[in-house]
């Protein structure tokens, strides 16, 4: 009787660990393959001219400007679980100077989701102004400038698996001054774990 309790026992532990085993090796596989993470793609739809109020005091080589930029971008979660994502600060840059930012408030987008953010970039007059190709730029009609935004979160895989993933988006666009309108946007999108 004892050996057959034994074997029993010796049976009953073989054929859990052979489930722990399994379930564990299922976990791993789902992990990097169905949950596998992937970037959030985010995406600047479009960039117009809120605001502009402009002067040229050519006697003194000078120019006035306050000008606000309405930015419309969208950032879209491919994962199958929900992605979180910190604060973050959309830039804006003239000749590669920062000119102005806005805040991204800290978040979440859901399992396939996608959110969309409407930033007002105003533009810091005194930054601008400093900037010796300004006036020749505005004389031209046409200021090149440029938005930089990164978001940075983390994606949580069966809920203890924690992967880093961060965006980043650069827009390189023309403010006609005639018009007030934007042109030649180009926009290079870059994601990485």
């Amino acid at each position: 009787m004892k050996a057959e309790s034994r074997r029993r026992m010796r049976v009953c532990v073989a054929v859990t660990a052979a489930l722990v085993v399994a379930i564990v090796l299922v976990i791993v596989i789902l992990a990097f393959t169905v949950f596998k993470a992937k970037r959030p793609v985010t995406a600047v739809d479009s960039v117009s001219v809120r605001d502009m109020d402009m002067s040229l005091d050519i006697a003194r080589l000078r120019v006035n400007l306050n000008v606000s930029l309405d930015v419309h971008i969208s950032v879209t979660n491919p994962n199958k679980v929900g992605f979180r994502y910190s604060d973050s600060t959309a830039l804006l840059n003239y000749r590669g100077q920062l000119i102005g930012e806005a805040p991204i408030p800290a978040g979440r987008i859901s399992s396939g989701g996608t959110a969309a953010m409407n930033l007002t970039l105003t533009i810091m007059a005194d930054r601008l102004l400093s900037t010796s190709q300004l006036f020749s730029d505005v004389t031209s009609g046409s200021l090149p400038l440029n938005t930089w935004i990164r978001i940075s979160g983390r994606v949580s895989i069966l809920g203890f698996i924690k992967v880093r993933v961060i965006s980043t988006t650069s827009c390189d666009f023309s403010l006609s001054i005639s018009n007030r309108t934007i042109e030649d946007k180009v926009c290079h999108y870059k994601t990485k774990l």
